[in-house]
């Protein structure tokens, strides 16, 4: 894959957008971030939030907000993507929905049912992965890879790499390889791949799955992002650091994953 546009997940910055989101957004322009994508617009109109983005020489062509959970909240994801100026859809599971063959043939239903609807009103959807996903079922087959086959062709995956190893217990690039037809976006996390899941604070926080995690800046942990961002497909549209927890200082973290994106040409920035 040839370098795409970088971006930051504003879930890295929960804490202080909470408090001064406009302050977050130019400090995220000033290190070089062509890309911004959202995880709940703190209290922001959608058609300003996205305004307030492209107004820092920033764009977003992804959302975590709205996040479509079922056919009760399609009609509500829509209308936000349209005040955001998004035509794609994100949704996602926990680990109940892929726990075992029935849970993931009720999935796939779920899955089915909200793209039926989005694509007739001309929304792609797209999918954001966790680790349980890739959790190997009884005949060798990653949990992801069954429910891929029973979901229509047009849903997309936005592949957190990081997560897709499952804690360490699969290689990264096969894992990509795997889903690289109906990969359009990509999550780039860093850290010890193997390590100890926290599985007793597992958890919604917000809407969102929260899973503490030891993170590194992107460069410093031992996932392959070199080959990771060479095995890319081309249609890829975008990479988009996401760091949910760090053990160094957020902002400085950020800092160190754009220069290592951008001066190792894996991705597009500003500066």
């Amino acid at each position: 894959m040839t370098p795409k546009p970088l971006g930051v997940q504003l879930y890295s910055v929960r804490q202080d957008a909470a408090k001064d989101f406009d302050a977050v957004l130019k400090r995220i322009a000033e290190i070089g971030f062509m890309l911004v994508e959202p995880a709940g617009l703190f209290d922001i109109r959608p058609r300003e939030f996205r305004k307030r983005i492209q107004d820092l020489g920033m764009d977003m062509i992804s959302s975590h907000t709205p996040w479509c959970a079922g056919i009760h909240n399609v009609g509500e994801c829509m209308d936000i993507a349209d005040e955001l100026g998004v035509k794609r859809i994100v949704c996602g599971y926990g680990p109940d929905d892929f726990k075992d063959e029935e849970a993931i043939k009720a999935t796939a239903e779920n899955t089915t049912r909200i793209y039926e609807v989005l694509s007739r009103n001309g929304y792609e959807l797209f999918q954001h992965n966790h680790w349980f996903e890739f959790a190997r079922m009884a005949d060798g087959r990653l949990a992801y890879e069954h429910y891929r086959d029973l979901i229509p062709a047009g849903v997309k995956f936005q592949l957190d790499c990081f997560w897709s190893t499952n804690y360490g217990k699969e290689n990264a690039v096969e894992m990509l390889n795997k889903f690289a037809d109906r990969t359009v976006l990509l999550h780039m996390k860093d850290g010890i791949c193997q390590q100890k899941q926290a599985g007793e604070d597992t958890g919604y926080k917000n809407g969102l799955l929260d899973q503490p995690i030891e993170l590194l800046p992107l460069g410093t942990g031992t996932l392959p992002i070199p080959d990771l961002v060479k095995a890319a497909p081309q249609h890829v549209e975008g990479v988009i650091v996401e760091l949910d927890y760090c053990s160094v200082e957020m902002w400085k973290a950020l800092e160190q994953s754009y220069e290592f994106m951008t001066r190792n040409g894996l991705a597009l920035g500003t500066r």
